[in-house]
């Protein structure tokens, strides 16, 4: 059944933006005495907040002030600026879903302040997601709560089980499912065992999304 909305995760499901975060988390979090690889701030970061990432941290053996999350922005947000890359097939996508009428947004654990830099990159996206934008910001409880889901479903008129989730981590998997919407999970690198864990169908390229969705 075709989706009635289409509800996209933004980093790394959107925008190629993972990778830099988690170098900088990694080299940052190692300043304060916790070092790891930039695999295992991945396993253990992915899809959270940074007021998550820091409690996390800190229960690990992190020593941050309380200021670091605003710190970690401010450093997180000079080094997006300097280039953040769509995920490959993305405009494709977004075309193909315009063409079959299939209405779409982003809902992210992110602040807006985040999106507006790394999607703002990309004129011909921003001005198709603006007004569509949906932030952890905006309600109680971020993912893996539903309340995000629920909030950009009910704001755009649809109800949660005739929308689709596209997800790249187990805490949006898990938020989609507690929604009670279908999700498929982007997993480029990999099977994506830890998204079908969570109940997502997992895929390996936006290219395959539409023959997914059967668009």
């Amino acid at each position: 059944m075709t989706p009635s909305l289409i509800i996209f995760d933004c980093d790394g499901v959107v925008v190629d933006s993972e990778p830099m975060t988690h170098q900088l988390l990694r080299d940052d979090l190692a300043t304060h005495g916790l070092d790891m690889t930039v695999a295992q701030v991945t396993q253990t970061f992915i899809g959270g907040t940074m007021s998550g990432v820091a409690a996390k941290a800190r229960s690990l053996g992190a020593v941050l002030a309380d200021d670091w999350v605003a710190q970690f922005y401010d450093r997180l947000y000079l080094r997006l600026a300097e280039g953040t890359a769509l995920i490959t097939g993305i405009p494709a996508l977004l075309d193909r879903l315009d063409a079959r009428a299939v209405p779409y947004c982003i809902a992210s654990n992110g602040r807006m302040a985040k999106m507006r830099i790394t999607l703002g990159q990309h004129p011909g996206i921003w001005a198709r997601l603006e007004g569509r934008l949906f932030s952890a910001e905006h309600v109680a409880a971020p993912k893996p709560a539903p309340d995000l889901f629920e909030h950009a479903a009910r704001s755009l008129g649809h109800a949660p089980g005739a929308c689709v989730v596209i997800e790249d981590s187990a805490t949006g998997a898990r938020a989609a499912r507690a929604a009670g919407m279908r999700c498929y999970g982007y997993a480029p690198d990999g099977g994506g065992a830890y998204l079908a864990a969570e109940g997502a169908t997992p895929f390996h390229a936006m290219a395959d999304l539409p023959e997914l969705l059967q668009l």
